[in-house]
């Protein structure tokens, strides 16, 4: 195995056991990851980062279900707001110019950064139940999936937290369930966009791929071992480092 497809599986670790253990911020790192080490474009990268996160959000949402984190219910309700704006957003990934998805990828990964860094809401306090307010998290959340082909969990965990009101371990299990929607969605919709096929050397994704689907259940078994917030702060600190590369690079 070559350096780069060691270092992609590398990352590709790190991507499951975020999913894993904070039902998401990991997926924002698969997308640079594909580009700068295995060297697909934006598009190529997006479409397969959303078959990554397909896979590694099933593989962990079947741990947290058998734990009994998942509300089935919820999820399915949230994730339904998504599923038009997903769609489309897919659609209009494949139109986008590299650099602006480029763009587009760095900024998602500083929101992501920011909110994983800092102390996660601890409890539903002033939570808004309204179902607008709902609709229009899961609506924003699946437009970004299917744009930059990030999973969106960095969102969907706080925002089921703050305008759902679940607890945060619920939350976990209920943001993969949501996550996987959305990547199911937003492939579906690339892979019947005529004229919009996107060519991806899935030889050399595959590594990748395989360490995130196995990494995920890991994920799992490390949130109960580290506390969250340990967690969330050193993913966030490797988003910020990866979102700076990707500006450095668009800048030179």
């Amino acid at each position: 195995m070559s350096l780069a497809l060691a270092l992609a599986a590398g990352a590709g670790a790190v991507v499951g056991l975020a999913l894993g253990a904070l039902g998401g911020g990991g997926s924002v790192l698969a997308v640079p990851a594909l580009i700068y080490l295995l060297g697909l474009t934006p598009a190529a990268a997006a479409t397969a980062s959303l078959l990554i996160v397909l896979g590694t959000s099933a593989t962990a949402l079947y741990g947290h279900a058998r734990d009994g984190q998942v509300q089935w219910r919820t999820g399915a309700l949230f994730a339904a707001a998504g599923v038009l704006p997903a769609a489309l957003g897919g659609l209009l990934s494949t139109r986008l110019p590299d650099p602006l998805l480029t763009l587009g990828f760095a900024v998602v990964a500083v929101i992501a950064a920011v909110r994983m860094v800092r102390r996660a809401p601890a409890g539903a306090t002033r939570v808004r139940r309204s179902a607008p307010a709902v609709a229009g998290a899961g609506a924003g959340l699946g437009a970004v999936t299917g744009v930059l082909g990030v999973g969106g969990g960095f969102l969907t965990v706080p925002a089921l937290v703050q305008v759902v009101g679940l607890r945060m371990r619920p939350a976990v299990g209920t943001s993969l369930l949501v996550v996987a929607v959305n990547a199911l969605v937003a492939l579906l919709a690339r892979a019947g966009a005529a004229g919009s096929a996107v060519s991806v050397d899935w030889a050399a994704v595959a590594p990748f791929a395989g360490a995130a689907v196995l990494a995920a259940w890991d994920g799992r078994r490390l949130a109960t071992r580290v506390p969250a917030d340990t967690l969330r702060r050193v993913f966030g600190l490797v988003l910020l480092g990866t979102a700076a590369v990707m500006l450095l690079d668009l800048a030179l």
